[in-house]
């Protein structure tokens, strides 16, 4: 069960909300920062309006899993939002590891893979106020022993298979998020992201103004892109969706 008290005693100069169930909990937590100039929390047992990438819906059922979302307002510019997703990537696949002992493979920019099942997804947005950037809302959605999935994510889709305490997990998760919103130019997160990829060096597709492209991904560099061999030419892939060629 979640509780607001034992997130709040972890996360104490934080404003946590929770619900046993929301629309969205990135939809709750932009509302709430609103209110406040404090790092702002929302966290659900469920979520009826998920929201993934590229205006997809996530699943979110009650029981299955925990779905949170975490405001932070950085010090110092923020140029690219990649580097919020990355680091976001890296404090849940690092928490998961720490408490379940399993080893989790990111998959960029922002999923989290088991055994080669994605069990996270991640939404990050910019938070708008008075026409400027005012913080980033960080989207977090896990499945912890989710096993009932819709027929278009089954085989896809997939669960820790382990039960933790929900409330440690989501402190931790925020905690070395707001850690990195403290001092955005260390990027040595980037060293487990890499170390944890499992796109680099496999042969990927992506799409650029709607065209086709094949590729390999040979590396992440230090701006969390991803470094492309595409028939002999390297480029830097600063946005979009990949899929890894079986």
């Amino acid at each position: 069960m979640l509780s607001k008290d034992i997130i709040s005693s972890m996360l104490p100069d934080t404003l946590v909300e929770v619900y046993k169930v929301t629309d969205s909990t990135n939809t709750r937590a932009i509302k709430l920062s609103e209110e406040t100039e404090k790092t702002v929390l929302a966290v659900s047992e469920e979520q009826t309006q998920g929201r993934g990438r590229q205006g997809k819906s996530f699943y979110s059922p009650a029981g299955g899993g925990v779905y949170f979302s975490l405001v932070i307002r950085p010090d110092g510019e923020l140029n690219d939002i990649v580097f919020v997703t990355s680091a976001a990537a890296v404090a849940v696949a690092k928490t998961i590891e720490e408490m379940t002992g399993l080893e989790p493979k990111i998959k960029w920019v922002n999923d989290i893979y088991i055994d080669g099942k994605k069990v996270c997804g991640i939404l990050v947005q910019s938070v708008i106020q008075g026409g400027k950037v005012r913080g980033v809302c960080i989207g977090i959605g896990v499945n912890i022993s989710t096993e009932d999935f819709p027929e278009e994510l089954c085989g896809r889709a997939g669960s820790l298979g382990k039960e933790i305490d929900r409330n440690i997990f989501v402190a931790r998760v925020c905690e070395k998020l707001i850690q990195f919103g403290a001092n955005i130019s260390d990027r040595s997160y980037l060293n487990y992201y890499r170390k944890n990829s499992c796109v680099i060096g496999k042969d990927i597709k992506y799409y650029e103004n709607n065209i086709e492209h094949f590729a390999r991904a040979i590396g992440i560099d230090d701006n969390a892109n991803l470094i492309v061999n595409e028939d002999g030419e390297i480029k830097n892939l600063s946005s979009g969706e990949i899929t890894v060629r079986l």
